[in-house]
């Protein structure tokens, strides 16, 4: 294989600059050269493509966000936007793909591998939503910068006497907010997985009110609903001062953590060996701190399930 190109699809997530340098300084030394493609599938079809270096990727490993940017592409779906992203991957002799990105990219990655492109996924999105794989790059550092605010806002609600609603990411899937919520000592986690029992969420605000405690934290995953609603119900049921925070796109964006750091650098550089190797077809996960591979089909057919002992965990510690 002597031509690789990488790309970065969906939603942006902290950690995929360092996999797209591992991609780049992996693949330059094993003498292939290497080109970026802008903007995701959507410029793979309008063959904004350009050749990658050393110094391309200097001093990016720190950087949130994706310098080869990235955009949905709603005409990648249609069969005429696929072959019209062939046919660029054909004249700028790319022979292999390195697709950096969430589920909606690998299924974008699925569908060139069976026009007869190699291709390898990275997993990078904040929402750690892929079954197959133990983290996803961006996670950790969307996690911490969610503990971030949790420790900010807990200032001022212990100041005023409040409760806080902290809304964070995750439409389908939970993590984010399960894991921050039980690393920032959260009172109530409230996830897709589970769903909203406002009985229960008013009780413990009532309960702990009663034994002196001078304010509340609720983390709460978008896919069950806002956090200005909630705290209006929750305010009319209990009576308790009541605020709520978006946190929106801070939890996509800032420098990723060391961790990430070396996750993507690991990824990024075992997606390249895959292709050098004569393999296509796969996706990139980490098991027991170790990266391994997986075919796309399967990766894609398994079913991410909440970690039952963690959110039990959340539960019992915020009594």
């Amino acid at each position: 294989m002597n031509t690789i190109g990488v790309l970065t699809s969906g939603g942006d997530s902290p950690g995929m600059n360092a996999a797209i340098r591992a991609v780049v300084r992996n693949a330059i030394s094993n003498g292939c050269k290497v080109l970026g493609v802008k903007r995701g599938y959507d410029g793979l079809i309008n063959g904004q493509l350009e050749e990658m270096n050393l110094s391309s990727v200097a001093d990016i490993i720190h950087r949130g966000g994706t310098i080869l940017r990235t955009a949905r592409s709603e005409e990648f779906r249609t069969e005429e936007g696929r072959m019209r992203a062939l046919n660029v991957l054909k004249v700028f002799g790319i022979e292999g793909l390195v697709v950096i990105g969430g589920d909606g990219s690998f299924r974008g990655a699925q569908k060139l591998s069976e026009l007869g492109i190699p291709t390898i996924g990275v997993p990078g999105t904040i929402d750690n939503d892929l079954a197959y794989t133990d983290y996803t790059i961006g996670f950790d550092t969307a996690m911490n910068t969610v503990v971030d605010a949790i420790s900010k806002i807990r200032d001022t609600s212990a100041s005023h006497g409040r409760a806080n609603i902290i809304e964070v990411m995750g439409r389908h899937c939970g993590d984010i907010a399960l894991y921050a919520g039980l690393a920032g000592g959260a009172e109530s986690i409230i996830i897709p997985e589970v769903g909203l029992d406002i009985d229960q969420v008013c009780k413990k605000l009532i309960k702990g009110k009663n034994r002196g405690k001078l304010h509340s934290i609720i983390v709460l995953a978008e896919g069950v609903g806002g956090a200005i609603e909630l705290g209006g119900v929750i305010e009319e049921k209990t009576g308790i001062e009541t605020r709520a925070t978006i946190l929106g796109h801070i939890q996509r964006g800032g420098s990723p953590t060391a961790f990430d750091r070396i996750l993507a650098s690991k990824m990024g550089a075992k997606a390249v060996d895959l292709l050098l190797e004569g393999k296509g077809s796969l996706v990139v996960g980490v098991q027991g701190n170790k990266t391994f591979s997986i075919d796309i089909d399967e990766a894609l057919s398994l079913e991410k399930k909440l970690e039952e002992d963690a959110y039990q965990l959340a539960d019992i510690l915020s009594i």
